[in-house]
């Protein structure tokens, strides 16, 4: 396969790593609305939280660049089960600790309120940043046989339900650190994140995929899955992986949760045989990359296919690479063959 690798470590650093001075101004917006939260549950003489934290993507720094600056942070706030009563004595239902935070959150400066969805309160703001704000429970249970207490988080869904998304960034974190090699060398920097977030971007390249193909979360799972590192070659990293992941979905689309016993997604999920559709069609591009005789200006058109840009065809050939093949030839040994 020609070697790529500076060209598509280049791409991922400054096409679609989302920079720190984004994440910078992200996080600031969240820390607002903490404190937005805080004071409007104190102000409603509601519970006050135990605890908020960043998850999802940003937590798991594998946020990317978005083209229509439609960014969002998780970032949820949790409150002990025994805090969260309802009218009659009972628990609060998942709809009414939803309805708690989201009148707390209101602010006669927003120009579209904060709003009630599904999983979580979402806030918006003018940039075309939102902030979504799942709310979580503590629940303590204790065995009616030996008397030993064990703890974990429910989620406010459309009903409460086991959830809990630390785990999962700690799952991310720590699937980096113990599994990846040197992949895990510079942290967020490393390969395996920077494959995640490739990935990521391809499933946003076109906007006629938007909504109709698996979300970051899964793809993060599915990339974890069938990872194989490859030393100093992101581009082979990626393309080994994703066509991995092409190979599962193209017979099961079930896609196992990190931390509970359960499935993210089942088998015969339409996001993901679109997933699996697309992989499949746009790998074809990357084919070209086998041929020896593949030369720099065609390597870059398939790269550009692949990622529906135009980015990559205006990459220069690096210094010395043309005369060094006209020197030795295409099989020049690198720890491997370079068309390999």
């Amino acid at each position: 396969m020609r070697d790529c690798h500076i060209q598509v470590a280049k791409y991922q650093r400054d096409e679609v790593r989302l920079p720190n001075e984004s994440r910078k101004d992200i996080f600031s917006k969240a820390k607002t609305n903490r404190k937005r939260l805080k004071d409007g549950l104190a102000a409603n003489d509601d519970p006050t939280p135990i605890g908020q934290r960043t998850q999802g993507s940003y937590a798991m720094r594998t946020m990317i660049v978005n083209t229509d600056e439609d960014y969002d942070i998780d970032d949820g706030v949790y409150f002990k089960k025994e805090d969260l009563v309802g009218p009659n004595g009972g628990d609060k239902t998942s709809l009414a600790a939803r309805e708690m935070v989201c009148d707390a959150l209101q602010d006669k400066r927003f120009n579209d309120a904060p709003e009630v969805l599904k999983n979580c309160v979402r806030v918006y703001y003018n940039e075309g940043y939102h902030i979504d704000v799942p709310v979580y429970r503590h629940v303590v249970v204790e065995d009616p046989w030996t008397g030993e207490e064990k703890d974990h988080y429910e989620l406010a869904s459309s009903v409460w339900k086991k959830s809990d998304a630390l785990a999962v960034t700690s799952w991310f974190q720590d699937f980096n650190k113990d599994n990846c090699g040197n992949a895990s060398k510079n942290g967020d920097n490393g390969q395996f994140v920077e494959v995640v977030r490739l990935l990521k971007a391809f499933a946003r390249s076109r906007n006629s995929w938007k909504g109709i193909i698996s979300n970051g979360f899964v793809i993060s799972k599915l990339v974890a899955d069938h990872w194989v590192e490859v030393a100093d070659r992101d581009d082979k990293a990626l393309r080994d992986v994703a066509k991995a992941i092409r190979d599962k979905l193209a017979w099961n689309q079930a896609v196992k949760h990190p931390v509970l016993d359960e499935n993210i997604i089942a088998h015969g999920n339409a996001k993901a045989k679109f997933l699996h559709e697309k992989l499949d069609e746009k790998l074809k591009h990357l084919d070209v990359l086998d041929n020896p005789e593949c030369d720099h200006a065609t390597a870059m058109s398939a790269w550009d296919k692949f990622f529906a840009t135009d980015w990559f065809s205006g990459q220069p050939e690096p210094d010395g690479a043309k005369s060094l093949a006209q020197k030795v030839g295409p099989a020049v040994k690198r720890g491997e063959t370079r068309y390999a």
